[in-house]
């Protein structure tokens, strides 16, 4: 394996492809020349780049993580492809959904995954989607996702200029958090959930937290998404940072049997509960499923899985195919939030 980026996310993959007996990182990547050198002597990886090229020329290399800013990584992932390597993207996939009709023309029988993923490797997602196979919901009528985040003060490092700069990212949060939750939602449905009209908001940082982000900062920290789907199903999506307003992150599938309350993302002592609609005594709750779960679970599991992908020749847990669609959902949202009005989805 070779990993290109040496940021915050290229030290996550470093670290958990060391511990991996089934790994070799072989060698990194980085335009910056001091981290590289950097990290290859935190690491102990003998082959530092500052050229991705010429990682992708190397051939140890058998596959590479592309673990940097968004813009850009399509570009790199081609090269990749031409010299014959496997890729694990980091998220989002690309910067919209036509980079991801250039890397899907270009891969031929290369293996492809994404990071969006990360959250399906949690005990707490198996039980889930164990929960909604069984029927005991019914038939399904709302999903509900709300995750908002509130400003923390002045943040005490200073905020990544790409982070909420759509030449850089493709957009703001709803690039950044919105692949996990349409990537977990998603799967939870065997990916046979279809959006056929959405409508949607967005809003870029209030006023009084300007100072807290990067100069230059144009894309959104807000988002509000209403998904009409097949089957009389409707998703409402609501995912901000930067909030003026108290901190929530939950789930609820409804039913016409009753709903299922749960957080996507790991936490202690955390629980799935089964909220009941019977005729004797209305609602009642049942936990379901309970559990601790951690943040290293999601990192490791994401890269653990494309690796072994590679070494079976199976497909990754989300490869390219399946986040096109995740990022045709995304371009759908931005694009209706920009028109002020429904917009149609042809599948």
């Amino acid at each position: 394996m070779g990993i290109v980026g040496c940021g915050v996310i290229g030290r996550v993959h470093l670290r958990w492809a060391m511990e991996a007996p089934f790994i070799e990182v072989v060698a990194i990547a980085d335009i910056r020349k001091e981290a590289a050198e950097e990290v290859a002597q935190q690491f102990g990886v003998a082959t530092a780049y500052t050229d991705p090229e010429d990682l992708f020329r190397d051939p140890r290399v058998e596959a590479a993580v592309l673990a940097f800013q968004t813009a850009g990584r399509t570009a790199a992932a081609l090269r990749a492809f031409a010299h014959g390597k496997h890729v694990l993207l980091e998220k989002p996939v690309a910067m919209n959904a036509d980079e991801v009709r250039q890397m899907l023309a270009a891969k031929g029988e290369l293996i492809v995954g994404c990071c969006s993923s990360r959250h399906r490797f949690l005990p707490s997602f198996l039980a889930v989607k164990s929960f909604l196979d069984s029927g005991a919901l019914g038939q399904i009528r709302l999903i509900r996702i709300r995750a908002a985040k509130p400003d923390e003060g002045p943040p005490k490092t200073p905020p990544p200029p790409w982070r909420l700069r759509r030449d850089l990212n493709g957009g703001g949060i709803l690039m950044d958090w919105g692949c996990y939750d349409l990537d977990y939602l998603l799967a939870l449905f065997d990916w046979q959930l279809t959006p056929r009209w959405v409508t949607a908001n967005m809003w870029t940082v209030p006023p009084p937290f300007e100072p807290h982000v990067a100069l230059g900062s144009d894309a959104e920290t807000h988002v509000v998404a209403l998904l009409l789907c097949d089957n009389g199903i409707t998703v409402a999506y609501e995912r901000g940072e930067y909030m003026p307003t108290v901190p929530e992150d939950s789930w609820e599938i409804i039913g016409e049997n009753g709903s299922l309350r749960f957080r996507m993302v790991p936490e202690k002592g955390k629980t799935v509960v089964f909220y009941r609609a019977t005729t004797e005594k209305g609602v009642t709750p049942q936990v379901i499923w309970q559990g601790d779960e951690r943040w290293d679970t999601v990192n490791q599991g994401v890269l653990y899985d494309f690796a072994r992908a590679v070494l079976e020749r199976r497909e990754p847990a989300t490869n390219l195919e399946r986040a096109f669609l995740v990022q045709r959902i995304t371009d759908a949202i931005y694009e209706a939030a920009t028109k002020g009005e429904p917009l149609a989805l042809d599948w």
